[in-house]
């Protein structure tokens, strides 16, 4: 049974995620200890909120250097909503901030028109655009649960998966050993507990290097 530190930097609905993994067959341990995340097999880096404020929580603590550590020894890292956001390089949201850059790219508001509103919330059909160790089994057309008002601007060789809302949003990406979803797996249904058992999965199989972390 493979032991998946969920990241305590004080954001985040830990024990929801913490349930599903337990469910996708993890020992899953929520912890503040950067040692205990860098020595895991995977992390889950969750998150609500505002990029800037959880960004300085997670960077202040010490806890992004042993997500990007746990990365670097080739643990798979998934990163859920607002956790996905802080993999990349920085945001726009409010006074913005630095991410942990293990993703290329920077996030930025939601620019969808009326009748739509932001945030994106609720559910929505992934287009599925590549093949990748976190979808296996999952469907093109599954319909999982956003709640959002920023997205991704990806680098395209690394998204997986998009949903159309008023344009096209980033809802999957993997680089390496870091993935992340926009929507929530854990409130997705059966197609949510497939991604976390994907994870789960990847945490007891071959060690792969991560790709190198951005400057």
């Amino acid at each position: 049974m493979p032991r998946i530190a969920i990241v305590d930097y004080g954001v985040g609905n830990l024990r929801s995620v913490e349930r599903a993994l337990a469910r996708a067959g993890a020992e899953a341990v929520i912890t503040p200890d950067p040692r205990v995340v860098a020595g895991s097999d995977g992390v889950v880096l969750p998150g609500v909120g505002a990029f800037a404020p959880a960004a300085a929580l997670l960077l202040g603590s010490g806890l992004g250097d042993a997500v990007r550590e746990a990365a670097g020894r080739g643990r798979p890292v998934l990163g859920v909503c607002l956790g996905f956001q802080l993999l990349f390089e920085s945001s726009e949201e409010g006074e913005g901030g630095t991410g942990l850059g293990l993703l290329a790219g920077r996030v930025r508001r939601i620019a969808a028109a009326p009748p739509l509103k932001v945030p994106h919330m609720g559910w929505n059909s992934l287009r599925l655009r590549r093949p990748a160790v976190l979808t296996q089994g999952v469907e093109d057309g599954t319909r999982c649960y956003f709640v959002h008002s920023y997205a991704a601007d990806a680098d395209p060789a690394d998204v997986v998966a998009t949903v159309d809302y008023g344009g096209e949003i980033v809802a999957i990406c993997e680089r390496g050993v870091v993935t992340g979803t926009q929507f929530h797996p854990e409130k997705s249904g059966p197609a949510g507990l497939r991604i976390y058992a994907n994870l789960v999965a990847a945490s007891v199989g071959e060690r792969r290097p991560a790709e190198p972390s951005l400057p």
